[in-house]
């Protein structure tokens, strides 16, 4: 018997930040998890209060989509679930409602970079064409405006966000809620200012001479006498 509790406990974890953060409300948004045993996917069932969610409701299926466990239906989302993990091989998926990714989807064809802190979802952010929800259309849509971003805005509907671990997708969900607002805030202030390629590739070689984000010891060699 395998024992699917600590991925299905992942999701669930997940899902109740993601909601206490504002990005996930009422039933609406989904999160998976590659279980990295079997290759299968713990995701979120259809219908359930997401701030409330529990590690029973979460389903676990193969990468056909069948119910290899649980008591519920997966998510209505599946499809788009199970193309983006095929196509990237992440380890997991954050689909949100969040209210100023959504509200970014409904009026830009895209989220320039406004911010240096954008290049971690990869640059450039794509506005995926509207479709229905639940659909193979858009699941192809979001696939395509994925590639080599850990992010994407959906038309009219929210956003997707990615990460080789579910806290990697979960923080960049919250990074591109963050950016969102940012550019709807310094929208009501004038016209942003965006950053340029030759800016955010002094960024890039700034990061890696500085090992920015990443926690550094105080050595012997550094420390004042």
């Amino acid at each position: 018997m395998i024992d699917y509790l600590p991925v299905r406990d992942a999701v669930a974890t997940a899902c109740r930040r993601l909601a206490t953060e504002g990005l996930l409300i009422g039933t609406s948004g989904n999160v998976s998890v590659v279980d990295s045993q079997t290759g299968n996917v713990a995701v979120t069932a259809t219908g359930v209060v997401l701030a409330d969610c529990r590690a029973e409701q979460v389903s676990i299926v193969d990468s056909q989509g069948r119910l290899v466990d649980g008591d519920f239906q997966p998510t209505s989302e599946l499809e788009l679930h199970l193309g983006v993990i095929a196509a990237t091989g992440v380890g997991a998926v954050v689909h949100t409602h969040a209210p100023a990714a959504t509200a970014v989807s409904c009026v830009r064809d895209s989220l320039p970079v406004i911010h240096y802190q954008q290049l971690l979802l990869g640059g450039e952010i794509a506005v995926a064409p509207y479709a229905t929800f639940g659909t193979s259309a858009l699941a192809d849509s979001v696939n395509s405006a994925l590639a080599g971003r850990s992010a994407v805005l959906m038309a009219n509907h929210g956003a997707v966000t990615t990460g080789a671990t579910i806290e990697q997708a979960v923080e960049n969900s919250l990074l591109l809620e963050w950016l969102c607002r940012l550019l709807i805030d310094s929208s009501a202030l004038g016209s942003p200012r965006f950053l340029d390629e030759s800016a955010q590739a002094a960024v890039i070689e700034a990061a890696i001479n500085r090992s920015y984000g990443t926690v550094q010891p105080v050595t012997t060699d550094n420390k004042e006498n």
